[in-house]
């Protein structure tokens, strides 16, 4: 089985339920929700079509809503820049001009003058115009175009090295968390990060339920980076938005980054997430770049727990085939070992270390792979953390939120029980008799088995070694 996930954007490519079956029927193990376009309405009945659709799988498809964030953007203007072109930039609280005698481009940072200093530069719609700051005046800046475009209203804006003064969590994003726990959602993407303030703020919001929901950080400016370990103590992840976080540092910069998410990840036993870019040209062309299929086995390589897709399947001309190529990748790939940060990891429990005892001798004695009997996914997670490679882990769980949140992690694959019995010996045979007779495991085939065993001291947690009967 593929031991790293598939997430993909869902957007008017692939909303229609015969496109979601089939995005599932190619590889698609969590759906993400883009909360920067569409509104509630348009969100809830993917939602509730992708719930209807996991009523008929075998394996559930998660769903992780992603917040637009704190962001910064042009006006409503449109403006066509050529190179060496002189700009006057404006911010509020002067008004955008609808006519003027020079250039002008209206941008909705109202400290940007303050924050900006001559020599620095702007980044504006994902990097492909590029001005340099000239001067400062009390309500505008002077700016030369490096890069040039035709520019179209309520364009993107990166600041790169500049500390902005905006809300961690926006008002939009506080109504989107609370629309996320109307719905019972799986898992939160938090947009522009950039310290663990926000991931607080964020739980605060949600409360009790982001004790069961993923919350993952996306780490996507220079004050994310340099916050990246105090962020990851709060969250349950991160996501490499290579996107901004590739306008925000210097680019050549940004594969040492990921590999440093990669490995602080896995020695703090928390989920890493590669998006942005994997598969872009599919957007467009049915087959990938030579490039992009390299930079999708090297995240692989980096064992991240889930690799993601954009506008591929969005709003892209062949999000199935991007899907079942960016599958064939990652199976390919999983067959050579990793980067095996893993084994750098910080064991702090004595699960932790029959976690880490599990991994390997399940490794070194080829069994078939593991068994977890967890109700809220620890165990299973301990496990996944060790990257044990090419081995499945099949969790047990009588938690419907645990059964999907638990799609996150690398390798697992989640049953639902209707319950635990009070004699988990009973609860363990059900489990090994469901492998039996619904993943066509063998007779005799051995498992390593993490599960609580009843002694005279009560429940205790165990490690096993067991047959499928």
């Amino acid at each position: 089985m593929r031991c790293t996930k598939i997430i993909c954007t869902i957007g008017p490519s692939s909303r229609e339920p015969e496109m979601l079956k089939r995005l599932q029927q190619a590889g698609m193990n969590i759906a993400r929700l883009n909360f920067s376009h569409a509104d509630h309405d348009t969100h809830g009945e993917v939602i509730r079509r992708i719930r209807d659709l996991n009523q008929t799988l075998k394996y559930p498809v998660a769903i992780m809503l992603d917040t637009q964030g704190p962001e910064i953007r042009t006006g409503f203007n449109e403006v066509n820049l050529e190179v060496g072109d002189k700009l006057r930039i404006t911010v509020p609280p002067t008004e955008e001009a609808s006519n003027s005698e020079v250039k002008t481009l209206h941008v909705d940072y109202q400290y940007l003058i303050d924050e900006v200093k001559p020599g620095q530069s702007l980044s504006v719609d994902s990097g492909l115009v590029k001005l340099k700051v000239l001067s400062r005046e009390d309500d505008h800046l002077h700016c030369e175009v490096i890069h040039g475009g035709f520019l179209k209203g309520r364009r993107h804006v990166n600041l790169p090295g500049v500390a902005v003064q905006l809300p961690s969590i926006t008002a939009k994003d506080k109504e989107d968390l609370l629309f996320a726990k109307e719905m019972d959602l799986d898992g939160i993407a938090l947009s522009f990060v950039r310290n663990a303030d926000a991931v607080r703020e964020a739980k605060e919001i949600l409360r009790d339920e982001s004790k069961g929901m993923k919350i993952i950080a996306k780490i996507e400016n220079q004050e994310g980076v340099e916050n990246m370990e105090q962020i990851l103590e709060e969250a349950d992840g991160i996501m490499v938005a290579r996107g901004d976080l590739g306008l925000e540092v210097d680019m050549e910069e940004l594969p040492q980054l990921q590999r440093r998410m990669a490995y602080l990840c896995a020695i703090h036993g928390k989920r890493l997430i590669v998006a942005t870019h994997l598969l872009e040209s599919m957007i467009e062309f049915p087959v990938p770049t030579r490039a992009e299929v390299t930079d999708v086995a090297n995240a692989v390589y980096e064992q991240a727990d889930a690799v993601m897709l954009s506008g591929e399947t969005a709003s892209g001309k062949y999000p199935i085939e991007a899907v079942e190529t960016l599958d064939r990748i990652v199976r390919r790939t999983e067959r050579y070992p990793g980067v095996d940060y893993a084994s750098k990891m910080n064991l702090s429990s004595a699960r932790m270390h029959l976690a880490a005892a599990a991994a390997q001798m399940a490794s070194e004695l080829q069994f078939k792979g593991f068994v977890a009997i967890t109700q809220f996914g620890r165990g299973a997670e301990y496990i996944s953390n060790m990257r044990p490679r090419g081995l499945p882990i099949y969790a047990f769980t009588n938690s419907e939120r645990t059964y999907r949140t638990l799609l996150f992690c690398r390798s697992v694959y989640p049953f639902l029980v209707e319950d635990f019995s009070i004699n988990p010996e009973f609860t363990l045979e059900q489990a090994l008799r469901t492998l039996r007779d619904r993943e066509g495991c063998q007779r005799g085939d051995q498992f390593m088995v993490l599960a609580n065993i009843l002694t005279a001291e009560g429940f205790v947690n165990s490690l096993q070694v067991r047959k499928i009967p």
